[in-house]
């Protein structure tokens, strides 16, 4: 089994970290920015349309939360589901930047700040 480590490229698009997610560490999905079988995933294929490493750098919404792709009825249940709070977690990469925000992460082997 992998160790968390801090990595900006395992912070995925809609600011999970996947560097502390179960999955990855046991070899079992390469993370989000890896994961080319994630077409699936509109927040995913509108940062990589866009050119944005994670929705932090969306100049459209201010507010993820605003944003239907972001912020649609399935996130907001698997919200609840895994007691993630992913809108919080683009607000922290905003505030202290993507690196800080890896290091926070892995210092705290999350995956994402709570609920």
């Amino acid at each position: 089994m992998k160790r968390i480590v801090a990595d900006t490229n395992l912070v995925a698009h809609c600011g999970l970290y996947c560097g502390a997610c179960g999955r990855y560490l046991k070899d079992k999905c390469p993370g989000c920015h890896g994961n080319e079988m994630a077409s699936w995933c509109k927040v995913r294929a509108c940062c990589i349309e866009h050119g944005y490493a994670t929705c932090a750098d969306c100049e459209d919404h201010n507010d993820p939360t605003q944003c239907r792709k972001f912020y649609n009825i399935f996130s907001r249940l698997m919200g609840v589901v895994f007691r993630s709070n992913r809108p919080a977690c683009i607000a922290l990469i905003r505030d202290v930047g993507v690196e800080d925000f890896a290091k926070q992460m892995a210092s705290n082997k999350a995956q994402s700040l709570p609920r």
